[in-house]
Parts: C-alpha cells; structure tokens; sequence
C-alpha cells in the first residue's frame, strides 16, 4: 500500500489532509482575497493594469504551489510511524525551490511538462514562486542551496513522490484551467511581488484554519469546489470579508461619537474628499481627533474604501484606554452586527468587551464561547492583528509591515486594506519617524488610506509627511492652528469657528523631589486635584517618597486602601488597575466628590488618560511634550476649588540650567544624554529644544492654548531658532548638538538598513535570522520574566509577567530567567534573577542588588 501525500497532520489524532487538498485551500482563500473589492483595487494599484480571470487563475496556480517541498519522503515521515523512515527528516521550504529547479534540470521529472508551461507565463513568475515559498515569513534567495537534493535516495517502499507529483500537476491543471490560457505575462514589478507574497502568506494562514478545512487523506480529484465553498465562508466568518458588516445608514457624526454636531476641526475632516489617501490632523489635546478619525473610517468603509481599520498609538496603555471607545463607536455605527475591535496587544487577547485564555496547541478558550471563535481569529495570534477589521494597538504593530522582520509581508498586505490612524505622530523619535514614513509610503503606493494626528506637530516634523518644502519661520509661525492638512494640498483647512481656549499660567520652580512634595501638599492641602509628571521613575518614587515622609500619604492615589503611583514598572494587570485608579482620582466628571488628591508618575500619565487636574506640576520636557502634558490640566469645564479656577502649571527645572550637561554630555532627570558605547543616549537629549522650551515659560508667563499652540511648538524647534540659539550658546553646545545630531543620523541609518523595501526585487530581500536584531522603536526593549505561579502583587492580584528595562536586562540569559526564585514579601514579593535581585512592591518594578 502506497501513502499519499500529506499536507497538513494532526498528531493528536492521527488525521492527515491530502497535500492537493491543502494546496487548494490555501489557493481557494488567495482568489477570494483577490475578489473581494478592496484587496482587488489593492492588487491592481500594485500590478499598474488591472488583474484578468487568467492573470487571478496564474496566481492562484502559483499559490497551490507554495507547499510542493512537502512531497519530499524525508518531509512526509514527520506524519508516518516511527521506524518507517530511518533517515533524517527534512522541511519543504528549500524542498520547494529544489522541486522546481530539479523539474528544469531532469527530463524524467514528473514536473517537466508543467514547468515548461510556467515558463511561458513570463519573467515574473520565478520571483512570484519564490514569494510563494517563502510564505512561512522571510523572502527565500533563488541561490538557496537545494538544487542538488537526490529525492529518490534514501527512498520508501510505500511512498512514491514521484506518483504523488504527477497527482499534484493533474489537480493543478484540472482546478486551474484558466491559467493555461493564452493572455499577458504575469507581473514581475517588486511591487507586486511583494504585495503577492504577503497575501499568500495570509491565504496560508487563513486555509490552514483546522476548524474550517476539515481532513480529507485520501484525494478527491473534485475537491476543488469544496474548497472554495470552505475558503468563501470562512472569510466571512473571521471578518476579512466584510460585506457582512453593514453600517445602518449613510455615517453621521453622531453615529461614531455620541454627540449631534461635531466640533470645527471635526467638521472639516467630515468634508475632506474620500479620494485624499493621506489626512493629517493639527488639534489641542482633548479636541476630539479620536471621533474625526473613526468618522473618516465610517466614510471610507461605506463607499468601500477600505475594509477596516487600524488605530495606532504611542503606548499600550494608550491602546487600552481608546479600546472602549473604539468599541462603543462600533456599536452605534453597525449596531447588533458589529464587528467588535481587537486589542492588538501580544499577550492580552482581548476582543470587544470579552477576554481569552491561551491553551496548548495554540488554541484560545474565550470566557463567553465553550468553543473558538472564527471571528475572533486574527485577534488570536500577533501576526493576524493587521488582518482585523478594526484593530486597536501600538504603534510597533503597524512598524512591524515596513521592517525586515518575520511575517512583515503578510502584515503589510493585510494592511493595505485599512486606514492606517496614527495617534500623536509627533511622539515619533528619528527612528520610529523614518521607518513609519517608509511605511506610510509604501502602504499608499499601494492604494491605502492613512490618516495622522497630532496635537503638537511642528513644520519640522510635517515636512517630512507632506513632503512640502520647508517654510521659513515667520511663514511657519503664521500657519493656521487647528489645521488638516491633505494629499496635494499646498495648504491646509482651515477649521471654522473658535475652540474653547484656557489662559495657562506657568511659573517655573526647582526639579528636587522635596520641593515638588512641597508643592504638591501645599495645593492638594487648599483641595486642589495635583498631578505630577516627572521625566524618570527613579524622581517620581523619590517624590512619591518625600511626600509619604512628609506625613502625606491619605492625599496621594490611593489603590487598595494605601497609597499608589503611576509609571511603566508595573506588571499589565496592576496598570490596569492604576490606570482605573487615576482616571477616577482626576476624574473628569463634574460631580467628582470635592478633596485634595495627589497623582505622581511619569510619562504614562501625559496621554491616553481621561484626566482633569487642577494644578499640573511637571518636569522641564520638550515643548509637545509639555504641551501634551497641559492638555490633562483643565481639560473640561468642572467646579474647582477656592485658588485653582484658573488652569496652572509648575514647569520644574535644574537649579544649575542645561550648560553643565553639554560638555561632557550628562544626564539629569530625562534631560540631556549620556554616552554608552560612543552612542549618546537619553530621554529628551535634545538640550536646544529643551533650553528653547524653558526660555518660552520664561518669557511668555500666560500661554493662551491652542490660540499659541503653533506659535510656541515653532519657536522651540524651528531650524532658524535652533541655529540662532547655537550661535549664542557657542562651542560646547555646538559640540554637543553634533552629538546629538550624530546620534539621530545613525538612527536614521538603523532604520534604512531595517527597512523592508518593497520597491526593489523581492529575491534581493536579505532578512536576517534572528528577529531581536530589529526593534520598532529603540533602547525600549528587555528581557520579559513570565511566572509559571502567579505570585500576589501588591495591590492583592496575581502577576504573570513583568518586562525589565533595557539597561536591567544586560547579561540576563534565558537560564537565569527558568530557574528565577520569586519570595513573598509584606505587599509584593522580591525576585532573584541570576546574578540580580528585584523587589516588586507599591512603588513598583526596582533593582534592589547589584545596580546595573
């Protein structure tokens, strides 16, 4: 008895599914993404002529292909008994390669004929195999080594490949008839090719779902249609196919946002052409740009623009907190049929409102289902996340399309569907900036929809969205604020009617923890709402600290019945409930119950949050910044205590100014830079900006917001404001802004060098093996310690993973992390970790030995 060829095995069961069955599924689920409308109009802008009946049965032909290594027998032994293949077992991704080539080379290859059939498809159809048989990720080199496999030594009694090929290429001709017709060749510019290989990835993805494709073993020579019966519906079911999403009428504001009329800047976006693939949106903090982005989505879905949507921001507590929003929109939108939002988190698998559980085989049990859910497919894998139909998540997930990093192609053709949103684009350091603008062209090369906000983005910076030449500064400083700016368009809307404005007044005060204790008691003491941001954890422990000292501790948040702060040291479950905990200290209702409250962290605290504070105290920190950071003071129209019922904000700085960081560089509280390794590395290193924000405060005690928004962001960052501060400063801030500027090129070399060209041939992609080589954004990343017992946290909750700074993480080895020793301690626990010893406590995630 002869086996036949397997292209899917269940070990569980023992089940296996015909390698031509599998072959078509994946093939079947190809054409029907190149049938629905948006993927097609994708397609064509990348193929530059429109796709024939032929052209789509080519390409499905050469995604049938994509498996055709597994008819190896050292492959196929992986699904047969032990004993029955002594050898060595092999994989099918150079196998493939190896097939084709063999087919050229071997006039007794079952392949020959159809080989001979391909050739004369055109000169795109090598790349177009190769993109096929790199669907597991990384482009595949057309010089791999492989031509020189012998398929028939060491050879099987009961397996004959050779049979086996000669079923695949009747099946390929008898399910692909139009692809043997005569028309034009097949496409071989890179666009295509790269956009081709991220959709047969996807297919693959999509055709090897367990629960849809059901096992066949032995061959149907009419399984065919079954397949593409099972490819339709399943496309339907996990939401790539969105026809079954019906917005219930013609999309009005009130729909996406609650309220009947939307607000200037919202209304322009309302009336922006549909046929504008690039928006960019200029408005304050808390004017709303949430709202004109998910109605913009609600225009382009219902003319079929786009099939979805991907919101992205800066953080991932960002993402958490416009996750309910975008859900509720949803609901209003679509009513009872609505697609509900995936969390694009790794890890968290949330859906809607609903949350699920990781179990083995890579399956996921949902807390409302007793089995999967196809709808929630892509939500179960960080791969998929792009494939959603609305997703929302971090910015790194959208990054994750234009780096040579693993599955960037799937990503970046399931991204092409969407309109991409990104939220605060001014928070972009050199890196992040360069590579998203990489991305964002290639993604409208291809026909997509892009849509950018900020609150605080300066000419600068726009240029290099818009692509427009750079204005001078008095030109800079005379552009309308709010603003939209869109594709073509030299000049921007102008929003009618005023924003509602508030008269800030800044005063500047020492950076030490004791004085903004001080501070801070004395305005929660008068019952005012206190936030403060410092620009390091390490100052806001402190300050946190001096204020308990102080005999403070009922004024500060409170979690759990004892005091709290807020900063990116805490385990993803405690965030949460920090999260919830702030939001209800500074809440925005007008209701809130009066009492002084004291809220100390860092950056997590500047955006995302649905805050209003009385009395903002915060760190000197570039202008966005700051701005960002007024945005939570005063931030609705709420009763205030005797003192405070005008918005005021303390800007803390170093007693001893910014010219002792220069030279040498030094670091001080998030301010300046330090050297590691000849790089110069730092939170806000840009001493110009800094020193040109500090002088604004100085200058200007009554900022007048947004009315002075654009004023105040050009005046800190404007190359003519740079230049003339240098020129008085003189040579060591002169040095030092080389530095700095030596330290944004090499970032801006890292990311063209990261950078996954879609423009050059797709056999010419080189990725390297080991993914951690490239970030999505830098010095963010360390090491990740997962328990396998959840330890209690602090605030009474099981933990199962915290991420260690980057710095903390040096040396630390995967061992070190297996054999970690939790120990329980009086509201936390500590940590041994090789060589380290961690504390988990209120204040948070600390090094407690050995400080690296």
């Amino acid at each position: 008895m002869k086996f036949p060829a397997w292209g899917k095995f269940d070990k569980e069961s023992q089940q296996h599914h015909h390698l031509a069955h599998h072959s078509m599924d994946v093939a079947a689920v190809f054409q029907h993404l190149l049938s629905l409308p948006v993927f097609r109009e994708r397609a064509q802008t990348a193929f530059q002529i429109p796709l024939s009946p032929t052209v789509v049965s080519r390409l499905g032909a050469l995604v049938f292909l994509h498996d055709i290594g597994k008819l190896h027998p050292g492959f196929q032994a992986k699904g047969w008994s032990e004993g029955l293949w002594p050898y060595p077992k092999r994989g099918h991704v150079t196998e493939s390669v190896s097939f084709i080539l063999q087919a050229f080379v071997r006039p007794d290859h079952p392949f020959v004929d159809m080989v001979n059939l391909l050739t004369g498809w055109g000169d795109g159809v090598e790349s177009l195999l190769l993109a096929s048989f790199s669907h597991h990720g990384r482009p595949l080199s057309p010089n791999v080594a492989a031509e020189h496999l012998d398929w028939d030594k060491p050879s099987a009694s009961h397996y004959c490949w050779r049979s086996e090929a000669k079923d695949m290429a009747t099946t390929l001709r008898r399910w692909f008839p139009g692809a043997f017709e005569e028309d034009s060749a097949l496409p071989c510019n890179p666009r295509f090719v790269h956009f081709f290989a991220g959709l047969a990835a996807l297919a693959d993805w999509v055709g090897s779902y367990r629960e849809v494709f059901q096992f066949q073993s032995e061959l149907d020579l009419n399984y065919n249609a079954e397949a593409e019966t099972r490819a339709k519906s399943v496309l339907s079911k996990i939401g790539l196919d969105t026809r079954g999403f019906q917005i219930r009428r013609p999309p009005e504001f009130v729909d996406v946002s609650g309220f009947q009329q939307p607000n200037p800047a919202q209304a322009v976006i309302g009336k922006t052409p549909l046929e504008k693939p690039l928006v960019i949106l200029e408005a304050e903090t808390g004017s709303g740009k949430t709202e004109a982005a998910l109605w913009r989505f609600a225009q382009l879905f219902t003319k079929g623009r786009v099939d979805g949507l991907y919101f992205a921001v800066p953080t991932r507590a960002a993402a958490r907190q416009l996750h309910n929003r975008v859900n509720e929109s949803l609901q209003r939108l679509f009513g009872a049929c609505a697609p509900e939002a995936v969390l694009a988190i790794p890890g968290t698998l949330k859906v809607g409102r609903t949350t699920g559980r990781q179990l083995p085989n890579w399956s996921v049990l949902w807390e409302d289902r007793k089995h999967t859910d196809p709808a929630r497919w892509s939500a179960e894998h960080a791969t998929r996340f792009l494939a959603s139909t609305v997703a929302v998540g971090t910015v790194d997930q959208a990054m994750l399309a234009g780096l040579m990093v693993k599955h960037a192609h799937l990503r970046g053709s399931a991204l092409s569907k969407n309109l991409l949103v990104i939220d605060e684009v001014h928070a972009s350091d050199a890196y992040m900036t360069r590579v998203l603008a990489k991305l964002l062209n290639s993604h409208r090369r291809t026909g997509g929809y892009a849509m950018l906000m900020s609150a605080t983005l300066g000419s600068q910076a726009r240029i290099r969205w818009t692509g427009e030449s750079s204005p001078t500064l008095e030109e800079a400083k005379s552009t309308p604020y709010p603003a939209v700016w869109s594709s073509g368009v030299p000049h921007p809307e102008v929003p009618d009617g005023k924003s509602r404005t508030k008269a800030v007044e800044l005063s500047l005060d020492g950076m030490e923890s004791g004085q903004a204790a001080g501070l801070a008691l004395a305005a929660a003491g008068n019952g005012a709402r206190v936030l403060v941001i410092r620009n390091t954890v390490s100052r806001a422990v402190e300050t946190w600290e001096e204020v308990i000292r102080r005999g403070g501790e009922e004024q500060l948040l409170q979690v759990g019945g004892r005091s709290a702060l807020h900063h990116g040291r805490f385990a993803a479950e405690d965030r949460e409930l920090l999260d919830h905990a702030v939001e209800a200290a500074l809440s925005t209702r007008r209701d809130r119950p009066p009492g002084g409250m004291i809220v100390i962290g860092t950056q997590t605290l500047e955006q995302s949050l649905d805050i209003d504070a009385d009395l903002l105290l915060t760190d000197l920190c570039p202008i966005d910044v700051l701005l960002q950071r007024i945005g939570r003071l005063h931030r609705h129209e709420l009763p205030r205590p005797e003192g405070f019922g005008e918005p005021k904000c303390v800007v803390l700085t170093p007693e001893q100014g910014l010219d002792r960081l220069t030279d040498p560089p030094a670091f001080d509280n998030g301010l300046g830079g330090r050297l590691e390794g000849g790089a110069l590395n730092g939170i806000y290193r840009d001493l110009v900006i800094l020193e040109l924000t500090w002088r604004l405060v100085s200058q200007h005690p009554i900022w007048s917001i947004p009315d002075m928004n654009r004023f105040l962001v050009e005046m800190a960052t404007h190359r003519e404001c740079r230049d003339q501060l240098l020129d008085e400063k003189g040579d060591s801030w002169k040095r030092y802004d080389r530095q700095h500027g030596g330290a944004e090129a090499a970032e801006a070399q890292l990311a063209r060098l990261s950078w996954l060209n879609r423009e050059e041939p797709y056999e010419e992609q080189t990725f390297p093996n080991d993914d951690e080589q490239i970030f999505t954004r830098l010095g963010e990343e360390g090491a990740i310690i997962s328990f396998d017992n959840a330890p209690i946290g602090p605030f009474g909750y099981p933990v199962t993973k915290l991420s260690l700074p980057a710095r903390w993480s040096k040396g630390v080895t995967a061992e070190d992390i297996k054999n970690l020793h939790v120990t329980p301690v009086k509201e936390g626990f500590d940590i041994a970790l090789g060589a380290r010893n961690f504390s988990y406590l209120r204040s948070g995630l600390a090094l407690t030995k050995n400080d690296v």
